[in-house]
């Protein structure tokens, strides 16, 4: 009979936080796939679990699915951990979980703690709707492009940074999408939890000495389409105002009027730039 592949949460910091269907999960199954066996050890350790563990971290991750695979077809039940909160959010399991699926092994997740969504509900920004990005890239080529993509994101942005690198992400978060209102939730569920609020140049005067993984709640941007096509359509020449909307089959009275309520302008104004034309 062919296994299954649990995918169990575990606590981000407060084992309080560990949930009694993934203790269960990780005392039934007969092995445990884990981000760091050392880590994932004192977590068993601590909860009085022993069972076989198999290294999975990203640099193996997609040469260690196959061997996962070939154990779960065998018969195997393995439940698919992390260092820290849910698998496959900025953690490895998401090639495993492709590759189980393209082959019909059930994946079951085992919910529990989860960074990014705790840190949310607590940021005081919008919740409705989200955009998750991870961890931004350490080239900075790619981390910049990759801000530069975000700019017009009307959503509540999320991103995960290391502590030593927050300073200089701020700082380009500050430069690229402006001076918005933001949350950084560091140590999160640990004896030290923070929460630090404001817009971006407030947080960086306010962060000193900063310790342990962060998540960075951005707030969307909160500017109209309409404001969007007025940014870039009025920065145009009064000439290529007229030939844009002259491309698009409009008749001359009717182009006259739309620059002139582009620009917040009187139509007699545009009427005579463009006498004789």
């Amino acid at each position: 009979m062919v296994g299954k592949i649990f995918l169990v949460a575990t606590p981000i910091g407060n084992l309080n936080d560990m949930t009694f269907r993934a203790l269960e999960t990780l005392k039934s199954v007969d092995i445990i796939a884990a981000e760091d066996t050392r880590h994932t050890l004192k977590l068993l350790n601590h909860f009085n679990i022993s069972k076989p563990l198999i290294s999975y971290y990203k640099e193996i991750e997609i040469n260690k699915s196959e061997v996962l695979i070939n154990k779960v077809l065998e018969g195997n039940n393995i439940a698919v951990v992390s260092d820290a909160g849910t698998p496959c959010i900025s953690d490895p399991g998401e090639e495993l979980v492709k590759k189980a699926i393209s082959v019909g092994i059930e994946v079951i997740p085992i919910p529990g703690a989860c960074a990014f969504v705790n840190s949310l509900i607590v940021s005081g920004l919008n919740t409705k709707e989200f955009c998750f990005v991870g961890f931004l890239s350490n080239i900075k080529k790619e981390k910049k492009e990759k801000l530069c993509n975000l700019v017009n994101e009307s959503k509540t942005i999320i991103m995960y940074e290391a502590p030593h690198r927050i300073i200089d992400t701020l700082n380009e978060i500050l430069e690229i999408l402006g001076d918005r209102n933001i949350c950084i939730v560091r140590e999160l569920t640990k004896i030290h939890e923070e929460k630090i609020r404001g817009t971006v140049s407030q947080v960086i005067e306010k962060i000193q000495n900063p310790k342990g993984e962060m998540v960075i709640i951005i707030e969307g941007n909160n500017t109209s389409e309409r404001d969007v096509f007025l940014s870039k359509i009025n920065t145009l020449s009064l000439e290529e105002h007229y030939d844009y909307y002259y491309k698009q089959g409009f008749e001359k009275k009717e182009i006259i009027k739309l620059i002139a309520k582009d620009r917040k302008v009187s139509k007699n104004e545009i009427y005579q730039h463009f006498l004789g034309r």
